[in-house]
């Protein structure tokens, strides 16, 4: 039997576990072990769950008071980063404990961020401000990196060394460990909603206001544009050999190609498309060419860039997919939707 003949929701009823959390998830994650999946949701609270007993929810944690904003693993495995409407920036381990690494009352933490290498970092930010932590036990403060507006997104590449943010008329990438503080400015006009850097460190990316994307070259700073989308682009994802940006925005994923001298002059791929839907979410595979995309009617699929071959996951019918992530080695998928659904599907193989 195949996914295609028993439906759209085999994949999801053979090896996945589902969660009805009654709050919109606004973001997912999966630690850096691969073992425990958190999701953030609008009532404030993280649910947590082990993925030793995917189908039973561990705990959950009421961390903010108003929405959760933003969520991400944290640089220690079994610990998550969440930031809210509250002004707190938090880490919620994996037993169910949060402490608050640092508040700001009245104010929103929009975007967290870790890079858990040899010098982990962790990254909350406020207003126009980019506020920078080690990633030790202490989680003391780095540093502040001040932007010209609000930021709107945050990115790093594979090896930690730079932070990249997103604001009105362009981007900043700065140095983590750099002595003195001077961002490297790029610059093109109008409102810059989200930003992604690419694994190898060569390109940054942002989504615009005006339904496109734009992208800069770093060794040259030339600029790129990509545009032609039917909606906004809320979520983009590289390959992990940066071959390929995954978008949403489009009735299908929207996949540009970067080897060589980037996507200027190159047509897209747009891969599983047809139903009229948008998509609302993508996240790339961490070691294969492969696309895991979600759409606003609730339909999940993975999707192989190079054939276009899809394998649907979950089917439509459950809430727009608002959040989307693997695991680290690849071996699980974890997904929640507008209206509280949550799911988490296990891709290793059946010997495993």
């Amino acid at each position: 039997m195949t996914a295609e003949t028993a439906g759209a929701d085999f994949i999801l009823e053979t090896r996945g576990s589902s969660h009805a959390l009654e709050a919109h998830v606004v973001a997912a994650a999966i630690d850096g072990a691969g073992r425990h999946v958190a999701f953030g949701l609008g009532d404030g609270t993280v649910a947590l769950i082990g993925l030793a007993d995917p189908a039973r929810v561990a705990s959950r944690v009421a961390v903010h008071d108003g929405a959760v904003l933003a969520l991400a693993p944290d640089c220690a495995a079994g610990a998550f980063l969440s930031g809210g409407d509250d002004g707190r920036f938090a880490r919620v381990d994996a037993a169910g404990d949060a402490t608050t690494i640092a508040s700001w009352p009245g104010r929103w933490v929009e975007h967290v961020l870790a890079f858990p290498g040899k010098s982990p970092w962790r990254a909350a930010s406020v207003g126009k401000a980019t506020h920078l932590f080690d990633g030790g036990t202490d989680a003391s403060t780095l540093k502040t990196l001040s932007h010209p507006s609000t930021v709107t997104g945050i990115a790093t590449d594979a090896k930690g060394k730079r932070i990249a943010a997103s604001h009105y008329n362009g981007a900043s990438v700065w140095f983590v460990a750099a002595k003195e503080d001077r961002p490297r400015a790029f610059a093109w006009k109008g409102s810059h909603t989200g930003i992604a850097m690419s694994p190898d460190g060569r390109y940054l990316v942002t989504s615009m206001q005006e339904n496109s994307l734009h992208g800069w070259r770093l060794e040259d700073g030339a600029d790129m544009r990509m545009s032609g989308y039917p909606a906004k682009t809320k979520s983009m994802s590289f390959t992990a050999k940066a071959r390929w940006l995954a978008t949403s925005g489009a009735e299908a994923v929207v996949c540009w190609p970067f080897s060589g001298d980037g996507p200027m002059g190159k047509a897209p791929r747009e891969l599983a498309g047809g139903d009229a839907v948008l998509v609302s979410q993508v996240a790339c595979h961490p070691h294969h060419e492969v696309v895991a995309a979600g759409f606003a009617d609730g339909l999940v699929v993975l999707v192989e860039i190079e054939s276009g071959r899809v394998l649907p996951v979950a089917d439509q019918g459950r809430g727009a997919v608002s959040a989307l992530a693997w695991s680290p080695d690849g071996r699980w998928l974890t997904f929640g939707t507008e209206t509280g659904f949550a799911a988490v599907v296990d891709f290793s193989s059946p010997s495993r």
